[in-house]
């Protein structure tokens, strides 16, 4: 994962003219050795293989009259709907191509985690990690397991997500810190994050639907009850998988089978503050030991790929604990907006109840999102370009593997990268697409007004523009 994030980092800012020789502090954002410590620091690193249609910087620009000759057939077919909002932009120079309703705010689904990425890696960094924490409880013997909001937390090595923190690795920090102290009792201190453990907006089949779950400050697996039964899953394409009703006391109770303590002496509580430690023992509060999540940059990654929700809710409060707002739905939609805002995006054309885009409350304007993708891809903030990662890529991978394979749309296959949302009535895209003479442009579809039948006709709507896009010059 480190060398093909790398590779598409180096790929997606190579494309907007800007010259890099090294990933620059992409090694130090996936957590790598730095340079110059070790043998192995003065290897010079491969060339990445390109795998995505490449893009010339100097390549002509497209007018907004060819644009709009290109696409205006498109917009209006019935399977799009009545509300069908459009924008395309320049990805260098962010000049508006087109626009129809492009100031609209619209439902977006899925297309929220482009939202949601950007702005953790604003407010976080891409190299921040997520900590879970044991400390001594208030009576001999017991252990207060502290989440932090890791969703990708394991309970061991054969967990769902590569490379996550794990709980044997913590449990043989408390022994060790523990010393002759047999542990009897694991307290969950979940107390991180506050309000609703489901967003008010989500449609009633959410919440045991596979897709989403509760959302808890613990958690192992992203909530999933069953790890083996769900990488057998996705590896099959299927992201959808049973989750647990209560992740944190699922996760405190796999915490203590590991510690040797009895199911029964599991309990929600707070962990005590630290005080002076005692040079026998560890005082109350006292950390007993840590694990931290993989990067930012990897966490948002794996969001984008796989459209991943409970990483996507746990990634929004992380936004609202870094601009000091509570760790909720709602504390987390507004920390996004205001980060937004911070990046000079039209934050008045953004209402966020949630960071996956499950809700029906959310609206982002196609303008906001084009305004985003291209303010992370011009180099401008090159930590924001992480978001670029995991787009899937038409006809090849995640949500658009098995689309624009029809002569409509076959001129976008591999030269369309871009989130994709779903939701009844509700089908969106934003990302980037190479037009025909190699510019890169950004663009952006939101409708939400599509007959409830209409999936499979609106899917292929969508597919013609962003294909027509990457046929034409639109000079």
């Amino acid at each position: 994962m480190p060398v093909v994030l790398a590779a598409v980092l180096v790929l997606v800012l190579a494309a907007v003219g800007i010259a890099v020789v090294r990933p620059g502090p992409v090694a130090d954002w996936l957590g790598d050795e730095p340079a110059g410590r070790g043998a192995a620091a003065t290897v010079a690193e491969p060339a990445p293989a390109e795998v995505l249609a490449g893009t010339d910087a100097n390549a002509p620009m497209p007018t907004p009259e060819g644009v709009r000759a290109a696409l205006a057939p498109l917009v209006g077919v019935p399977a799009l709907g009545d509300r069908v909002h459009v924008s395309v932009a320049d990805v260098t120079t962010g000049q508006p191509l087109f626009g129809r309703g492009e100031d609209d705010a619209t439902v977006p689904a899925s297309v929220t985690k482009l939202v949601t990425g950007v702005t953790v890696l604003a407010a976080r960094g891409p190299a921040y990690r997520i900590p879970t924490r044991a400390v001594a409880g208030a009576a001999p013997g017991e252990v207060v397991i502290v989440g932090g909001g890791d969703p990708t937390l394991a309970v061991d090595k054969k967990g769902f997500y590569p490379g996550a923190a794990r709980l044997d690795d913590l449990a043989a920090q408390v022994r060790a810190a523990l010393g002759g102290t047999k542990p009897t009792k694991v307290t969950v201190d979940s107390s991180l994050y506050s309000g609703p453990v489901f967003e008010p907006g989500w449609d009633d089949d959410i919440p045991t639907g596979g897709y989403g779950g509760a959302i808890t400050a613990l958690m192992t697996d992203g909530a999933r009850s069953d790890v083996t039964r769900a990488k057998k899953d996705e590896a099959a394409g299927n992201h959808w998988a049973e989750r647990v009703a209560q992740p944190d006391l699922a996760a405190g109770r796999a915490f203590a089978r590991l510690l040797g303590v009895p199911a029964g002496a599991v309990a929600r509580g707070t962990a005590p503050a630290a005080g002076a430690t005692p040079a026998a023992a560890p005082g109350p509060g006292a950390e007993l030991g840590r694990v931290e999540s993989l990067p930012m940059v990897r966490l948002v990654d794996v969001m984008i790929s796989d459209s991943d929700n409970i990483v996507a809710e746990a990634l929004a409060r992380q936004v609202a604990l870094a601009r000091n707002q509570p760790a909720s739905f709602a504390g987390a939609g507004a920390a996004m907006d205001a980060v937004a805002g911070e990046l000079g995006l039209p934050a008045d054309e953004l209402t966020l109840a949630d960071g996956s885009g499950l809700s029906r409350s959310n609206r982002i304007s196609p303008s906001l999102l084009t305004d985003l993708i291209a303010l992370a891809g011009d180099g401008s903030r090159p930590e924001l370009a992480a978001i670029f990662g995991g787009l899937p890529v038409a006809d090849w991978s995640g949500t658009l593997a098995d689309r624009y394979e029809t002569a409509a749309t076959k001129a976008g296959a591999g030269v369309v990268r871009a989130k994709t949302g779903t939701l009844t009535k509700v089908h969106a895209v934003a990302g980037l697409v190479s037009t025909a003479d190699g510019r890169l442009l950004t663009f952006a579809v939101l409708t939400d007004a599509v007959p409830p039948d209409g999936l499979t006709a609106a899917r292929g709507a969508l597919d013609r523009i962003g294909a027509a896009l990457a046929a034409c010059g639109c000079r």
